[in-house]
């Protein structure tokens, strides 16, 4: 594989918007093992000091990305091999280390945008699938691409996008590998807009992120936990969750200056979170 970086990843500090941007152009952005790990590594650090508000995935080149780079699976045979208990224990421990990866974009206490351009494949949907948001550029598409070399897709679309998309089409998304295209996409609901070209879904994208990073952080973060526990639990748990969370983070200096700020039509001075680490 190239040494050459996976992504970028910068901060504006005015806003607290975060772009992570993969730029790996002329590989379409494949993604490898180390990838993944730098993409965990990254989102927690960001997390840790609590200064970002809103992360923004996006990318370079004709694709979003390709997907696991095919490459990966022919050099780490041994590393995949499941013949033995033993192997198969190490596969086990392998895979849950790759989803840890993609879910600290859900376990963040930021939200997490993703603009998509062109292809997103594969590993790619995975990791757009753990994102909060996601806009895409009229030419995208989405695609389970795994199953057409002959594997179940493994690392997190086929939990997710049933929980974003009606079953029909995720499962025919995984039984066929056929692509969504972006109108579908909106259609169904997996991308909130679709935008002419490349450079009119980085300008959307950061718009959004803006405009989410001028509310309260505290707010922000709390509203995230909220829906990430009402996804995956009945409505009763979710309310008794929210009584003691608003208990947590119920603040009234923090609304004050909310208030404040919307009577003014302005952003407000909010502090950054604390920091974690």
């Amino acid at each position: 594989m190239t040494d050459t970086p996976p992504f970028t990843c910068h901060t504006d500090a005015d806003s607290g918007v975060t772009e992570l941007s993969l730029c790996r152009p002329e590989r379409l952005n494949a993604l490898d093992p180390a990838f993944f790990r730098a993409l965990r590594q990254t989102v927690q650090a960001l997390d840790a000091a609590g200064t970002t508000r809103v992360l923004l995935i996006s990318s370079s080149g004709k694709h979003f990305s390709a997907g696991m780079a095919l490459d990966v699976f022919a050099s780490d045979l041994a590393l995949l091999s499941t013949a033995t208990a033993r192997q198969r224990q190490a596969f086990q421990t392998g895979l849950r280390a790759l989803m840890d990866d993609l879910d600290v974009l859900d376990t963040a206490r930021f939200p997490v945008i993703c603009a998509v351009q062109g292809g997103c494949i594969g590993g790619a949907l995975d990791l757009a699938a753990a994102c909060d948001i996601r806009v895409c550029s009229a030419d995208a598409f989405f695609t389970i691409q795994e199953i057409v070399i002959g594997m179940a897709a493994d690392l997190g679309s086929l939990q997710r996008l049933p929980k974003i998309l009606p079953q029909g089409i995720v499962r025919q998304m995984a039984y066929t590998g056929e692509r969504l295209d972006a109108q579908r996409a909106l259609a169904h609901g997996l991308v909130n807009a679709v935008l002419p070209d490349a450079a009119a879904l980085r300008e959307h994208a950061l718009a959004l992120a803006r405009e989410i990073a001028a509310k309260s952080p505290l707010a922000i973060a709390t509203s995230k936990q909220a829906l990430n526990y009402a996804r995956d639990h009945g409505v009763a748990d979710a309310l008794a969750q929210m009584r003691l969370l608003q208990s947590a983070a119920f603040d009234i200096e923090e609304m004050g200056r909310a208030i404040a700020a919307w009577k003014d039509k302005r952003a407000g001075d909010f502090a950054p979170l604390t920091p974690t680490a």
